[in-house]
C-alpha cells in the first residue's frame, strides 16, 4: 500500500470574500443546508477535540444538536471522558469534515454546560431506547463484557416500564461559545481557500483570509 501516493485535486469550487455572509453563524447555516441537501448520512456529525488537565488531547465524533448566535450545542454523559476534560479545560474545538463537498468548518471556543431546562427539553425528544441507554451506560468506564451492558439496559427497561424516562442528573449538554470559526474550501494544487471569523470586542466579527 503506497499511502504516500494517495492524493487527488480538489476541483468542486472556490470561496471568495464576497461569497461570505456577514457573520459565521449565517455562513455555517448556509453550508449546512447544502450538506443536508446532499443526503449524506449524519450531516450534523462533528469531531469534538478536548484536552485533559495534563494537556493530553482526545477526539471523538458527536452530533450537533443545535446552533445559533450563542454557540454550538451537543449532549453527553456528564461523567464521560469528554466531560472530565471540559471540567479541567473548557477550551475545545469542533471540526465538521465535509470532504464530499471538499469543505471543512473548524470552531474554536469555550464549552459551557447548558441549563437543566434545556437538557430536559432535548432529552424528552430522544427515542425511548436512547433515554434508557443514557441510564444504562456509565460512559467511558471499563466493563467486563457487552453482556454486562445489555443486562444494565434490561434492568433500566424494567425500572421505567410503564412510565416516562426522566433525564439522569449525570446527563446533560454543552454549548461551545466560539471565538473563531474557519471555513475551508479545497482548491486545485493545494491552494485552498481559508477564511476565519474572529470575535472582536462588542461582539463584532473580523474576517481574514489565511494562507493554505
Amino acid at each position: 500500500m503506497e499511502i504516500d501516493q494517495w492524493r487527488r485535486d480538489y476541483l468542486q469550487g472556490g470561496l471568495q470574500r464576497e461569497d461570505l455572509a456577514g457573520d459565521p453563524i449565517s455562513q455555517f447555516r448556509s453550508w449546512l443546508e447544502e450538506v443536508v441537501k446532499s443526503n449524506i448520512s449524519d450531516p450534523s456529525a462533528m469531531c469534538l477535540s478536548t484536552a485533559d488537565a495534563s494537556g493530553q488531547p482526545s477526539q471523538r465524533i458527536v452530533l450537533l444538536k443545535g446552533f445559533d448566535e450563542s454557540g454550538f450545542v451537543f449532549f453527553t454523559n456528564l461523567k464521560s471522558q469528554k466531560a472530565w476534560d471540559i471540567t479541567a479545560n473548557p477550551q475545545v474545538s469542533l471540526l465538521f469534515p465535509w470532504h464530499f463537498l471538499e469543505r471543512q468548518v473548524i470552531v474554536r471556543g469555550v464549552a459551557e454546560q447548558v441549563a437543566d431546562a434545556e437538557a430536559d427539553a432535548y432529552f424528552s425528544t430522544r427515542p425511548r431506547n436512547s433515554q434508557i441507554a443514557a441510564w444504562a451506560s456509565h460512559q467511558s468506564d471499563a466493563i467486563v463484557s457487552r453482556q454486562v451492558l445489555e443486562e444494565q439496559f434490561a434492568a433500566c427497561e424494567k425500572k421505567f416500564e410503564g412510565g416516562a424516562v426522566p433525564r439522569p442528573d449525570f446527563w446533560g449538554g454543552y454549548r461551545v461559545v466560539p471565538h473563531a470559526i474557519e471555513f475551508w474550501q479545497g482548491r486545485a494544487s493545494r491552494l485552498h481557500d481559508r477564511f476565519v471569523y474572529r470575535t472582536l470586542e462588542g461582539g463584532e466579527w473580523q474576517v481574514e483570509r489565511l494562507s493554505p
